[in-house]
C-alpha cells in the first residue's frame, strides 16, 4: 500500500471513530432517560453500547493496522500486507456493526417495523459484502513481491 493511501486510509478510520464516538454519546443521551424510567426494553439498549463499541474499536483497530502499512522503512512489504488485510477486515467489521446501529436503536423505542426494514437492508449490506469483499482483498494482494496495487 502506498504511502498516501495508508495515511488517507488512517483519517478515514480516525474520522470514523471519532463519529461513532459522538453516536454513542447521543444515543446514550437520548436513550439513557427511557432505560431510566423503564420506557425501553434494557436488553435492547444494551445491545445498542455493544454494537456502537464494536463499531468504535474496530475503526480504531483498522487506523493503527493502515497507520503501520504507511511505516515502509519499519515492515517489509508482506508485513505492510498483512496489516492492510487487518485494517480492511476492521474497516469492513466496523462498518457492518456501525450500519447494525440503528436497527437496533429503533428496536429499542419500539419502532419495530422500522427497525426490521433497516435490518433488512443491512442484511443485503452484509451479503453485498460476504459476495464482494474477497474480492477487493484478492485485488489488493495480487502482485508478486505481496505490496499492495492501491
Amino acid at each position: 500500500m502506498e504511502k498516501d493511501l495508508a495515511a488517507a486510509n488512517v483519517n478515514r478510520s480516525y474520522q470514523l471513530t471519532a463519529i461513532s464516538i459522538a453516536i454513542f454519546t447521543f444515543m446514550l443521551g437520548f436513550l439513557y432517560p427511557r432505560y431510566a424510567s423503564g420506557e425501553v426494553n434494557s436488553l435492547l439498549f444494551q445491545a445498542v453500547f455493544v454494537v456502537m463499541g464494536l463499531a468504535t474499536f474496530s475503526f480504531l483497530f483498522a487506523a493503527l493496522c493502515f497507520y503501520a502499512t504507511s511505516l515502509q522503512d519499519r515492515f517489509d512489504a508482506a508485513r505492510r500486507a498483512s496489516y492492510a488485510r487487518y485494517g480492511n477486515l476492521f474497516w469492513l467489521a466496523g462498518t457492518t456493526m456501525l450500519l447494525l446501529a440503528p436497527s437496533v436503536v429503533l428496536a429499542t423505542v419500539g419502532l419495530v417495523i422500522v427497525a426490521a426494514f433497516w435490518f433488512l437492508l443491512w442484511l443485503v449490506f452484509v451479503v453485498f459484502m460476504i459476495r464482494n469483499f474477497p474480492l477487493v482483498l484478492l485485488e489488493h494482494t495480487d502482485r508478486q513481491d505481496g505490496s499492495q496495487t492501491g
